[in-house]
């Protein structure tokens, strides 16, 4: 929560766990060569899908090994991604030169992954063979020979300071990515936290020598210290916990990474929900829906579809206060775009993302609103790209996915529409119904009777309004009609025989 509202929901009920970060021996069950791509059976429903451009350089001749030291900025790491997104290992951008997916990986073939991105509707789960451990303060990328430190540590001598101890320790080929928690913490925590990673590392490989795949070598925290151990800084007022068993596993790992933070956490005792206490389960409610009202009277309309989602802006009922349509526009969508970025984060929606602003003549209005997007999104944790708005009004952006938005998560597609979001209407089901009387009369087996079972609200209509057309239809095939009404039948659906 932020100001006194819900900022963010992550959602784990301990069935459906999250799998990112987590560490499997994999059999690579198919190669794409089209796709340059492969699939790999981790243990999961879905096979996990690996890029080539996500594997570990060194199963392939590598071309020189620098680390990366002198420059923040590496084409194959970065660091707020990784710190920011929790997303796993960076991606390794496909390089001129390097080998073919068929060249490098065989069906059958057992490697070490780890998943990147939860499977998402249909799609399995993201891996990567370049892994990296999270800790308290650092990164540790074993795969990837490079030393990066947060961004958001502005103090240059700092920075130097962080570098060069950690340049100095890291084991050979490995790097580590220094958190922004990291800032003025004492070498000796430093090395505490860098000697604890590289020992999982080393435990992962020693599982992976005497186990069989597909088999789970190294699982990451659950959610609730997956978010301690991330984003739990000094800018937090406090953690509220109302499950006591929960409450004590928090604060022995506060005891263990973060003893002065420690006091921060609270059990919640309260008698109600702890989400009715906060003012939760409102928002969580509104984040649900397609429509959403701004306290202008405008309104967004957030429709999500397999390939990108759209984010309409609309005026509604606002009439506008100031002395032209332009300055109305203006306001609302300055006001839509805090609503816009707040529901990004609230819902997790990530992907592509079209946004549609109300019409803008004045170009200087339009970098206006831009230029408040611009600033609203350095809120989100979550990785951006903004392209600025088009002359149509549209902005074109991404955002970082790496789990099931919580719309998805929340809710289940709908029995009746199957989720095209509407149903056929009753006065077209009952032409089809029409037509279906003309192919059952016109078969050799037609008895003189003609019956139609239909839902209530259909046979309504045709008795009702399209009783005409129903006569006009018995007269001209020389048949009786009957319609029967059955609740149990779908909208949509219709028999029709003869007997």
């Amino acid at each position: 929560m932020e100001n006194g509202g819900l900022a963010e929901l992550h959602v784990d009920r301990g069935v459906d766990r999250g799998y990112v970060g987590n560490v499997y021996l994999g059999r690579v069950v198919r190669v794409l060569p089209g796709m340059q791509a492969a699939f790999v059976d981790i243990g999961l429903d879905r096979a996990a899908f690996l890029y080539v451009g996500d594997i570990w350089p060194q199963m392939f001749d590598k071309q020189g090994g620098g680390g990366g030291n002198d420059d923040d900025e590496d084409p194959g790491v970065d660091e707020d991604a990784v710190e920011a997104d929790e997303d796993g290992p960076p991606r390794e951008a496909p390089r001129p030169g390097q080998p073919n997916i068929q060249d490098l990986l065989k069906e059958g073939q057992e490697i070490v992954v780890q998943v990147a991105k939860d499977p998402i509707g249909t799609k399995g789960a993201r891996v990567t063979t370049h892994v990296t451990l999270p800790g308290r303060y650092l990164v540790f990328m074993p795969t990837v020979d490079h030393v990066g430190i947060s961004r958001r540590i502005a103090k240059d001598r700092e920075r130097r300071r962080l570098r060069e101890f950690v340049d100095k320790n890291r084991p050979k080929g490995g790097g580590f990515i220094v958190r922004t928690v990291c800032a003025t913490q004492t070498n000796i925590t430093l090395k505490q936290d860098m000697n604890y990673l590289v020992g999982i590392w080393e435990k992962i490989c020693g599982a992976a020598e005497g186990r069989k795949a597909p088999a789970p070598l190294h699982l990451d925290h659950g959610l609730v210290l997956r978010m301690v151990r991330d984003s739990f800084h000094d800018d937090v007022e406090r953690m509220v916990v109302d499950s006591p068993k929960l409450y004590e596993e928090v604060c022995a790992f506060m005891e263990e990474f973060s003893p002065e933070l420690k006091e921060k956490v609270h059990l919640y005792r309260g008698a109600e929900p702890i989400f009715d206490t906060f003012g939760v389960e409102t928002e969580i409610n509104r984040s649900l829906g397609r429509r959403v009202w701004l306290k202008s009277g405008g309104y967004l309309v957030i429709d999500q579809t397999e390939a990108l989602v759209s984010i309409d802006v609309n005026s509604g009922k606002f009439v506008g206060q100031g002395n032209s349509l332009e300055d109305t526009t203006v306001r609302v969508n300055l006001e839509a775009v805090k609503e816009v970025v707040y529901q990004l984060r609230l819902r997790n929606i990530g992907g592509i993302i079209i946004i549609d602003f109300i019409d803008m003549d004045r170009e200087s209005n339009r970098d206006k609103v831009y230029r408040a997007l611009e600033e609203e999104l350095k809120k989100d944790r979550a990785r951006t790209n903004v392209l600025k708005i088009s002359e149509f009004g549209l902005v074109q952006m991404t955002r970082k996915r790496v789990q099931e938005d919580v719309v998805r998560y929340l809710s289940e597609t709908c029995p009746v529409c199957e989720g095209k979001g509407s149903v056929r209407s009753r006065q077209t089901v009952c032409y089809d119904v029409f037509r279906e009387l003309q192919r059952e009369a016109a078969r050799a087996v037609a008895k003189e009777t003609l019956f139609v079972n239909v839902h209530p609200s259909v046979a309504d209509l045709l008795y009702g309004d399209e009783y005409p057309v129903l006569e006009a239809v018995e007269a001209r095939l020389g048949k009786r009609v009957v319609v029967r009404p059955l609740l149990h039948l779908h909208v949509e659906k219709y028999e029709v025989y003869s007997k």
